[in-house]
């Protein structure tokens, strides 16, 4: 028990210090904006301008994720007994929502821009900036979805996806304004806006999906269910059966609870050590998961009653 309580010590205080990469985000976001709002006012591209406000709504994500990492990464409580992991889901949901504000924002300047096209300034300082903006983009991108993917953190991937949609945002505004120095076709300017508009909206939503999902209490994937097939299939081999298999996520933290049918002549301490090597052996498997066990008498038919308990 002290080494159980040791370890979740240490993961609660590891989700605590997540927090540093949220206020790396911010800095990114309020660096971004200075340099994407001033290449918008020395060129006057709309393009540029689409890039600006994706780059205001990183910034606004980016407390966002700041105050849900710090409520997720306080520990269980009387009313939270399961913790307060699921609060990260309502960061990216509100990120996927800003998203989709920021599109049809970009999408309505697009338009007028389309029906009253204006000439555009001092595109190479304009373009030059804005790269800079995106390469601090793409780093800073790169480092929260890395930490995300290491600490099973929805809120710093989807600050990290936002980021790298902002990245591409700019690849293309860049490349899209570029041509039109090159060409003298204005009309390229807000047909770039426009298509960097559909490409976030489709980023917002996957986001919102993925949230909707964890507050749902989808299951674990399909590979960490393998996982634990695996870890079951070898206890069959000794006699031992199991049903009422279920499995949930809230944001970092995983759980598993399952029905272990042991042969009735067992005893009670046999039973328990089993249990708890298979409490263990899933925990190898999937990294943090609680998990849940209930012992039952393989041959009693009661026990056959709740196979398909709360399905």
């Amino acid at each position: 028990m002290p080494h159980k309580q040791a370890e979740s010590t240490d993961i609660q205080k590891n989700r605590s210090a997540l927090t540093r990469f949220a206020w790396l985000s911010i800095a990114a976001a309020i660096t971004t904006i200075a340099l994407k709002a001033g290449a918008y006012v020395l060129t006057g591209s709309v393009g540029l301008l689409s890039d600006a406000i994706e780059a205001i709504i990183n910034l606004v994500a980016a407390f966002m994720a700041l105050w849900m990492l710090t409520i997720a990464a306080r520990p269980p409580d009387e009313i939270h007994m399961f913790g307060h992991g699921k609060a990260e889901y309502f960061s990216s949901t509100v990120e996927g929502i800003l998203i989709l504000v920021a599109a049809g924002g970009i999408a309505y300047t697009a338009v007028e821009r389309l029906l009253e096209p204006v000439p555009l300034t001092q595109l190479g300082t304009g373009l030059a900036i804005s790269f800079t903006a995106a390469l601090a983009n793409f780093i800073v991108s790169r480092i929260l979805l890395r930490a995300g993917d290491k600490y099973r953190s929805i809120t710093l991937e989807a600050d990290g996806q936002h980021l790298m949609t902002d990245v591409w945002t700019s690849v293309a505004v860049i490349v899209g304004v570029g041509a039109m120095a090159l060409t003298g076709w204005q009309i390229l300017d807000p047909l770039i806006a426009l298509g960097v508009a559909a490409n976030i909206v489709w980023t917002g939503i996957q986001l919102v999906r993925r949230s909707v999902a964890g507050l749902m209490d989808a299951s674990l994937s399909e590979k960490d269910q393998q996982k634990i097939e695996t870890v079951l299939s070898k206890y069959r081999e000794k006699g031992i059966e199991f049903h009422a298999l279920r499995t949930r996520q809230a944001a970092s933290r995983r759980f598993v609870s399952v029905h272990v049918l042991v042969p009735g002549e067992w005893t009670v301490h046999d039973s328990h050590h089993v249990a708890e090597d298979l409490e263990s052996d899933i925990r190898e498997v999937i990294r943090d998961a609680v998990v849940f066990t209930h012992l039952e008498p393989v041959e009693d038919e009661l026990s056959l009653q709740d196979i398909h308990l709360d399905r």
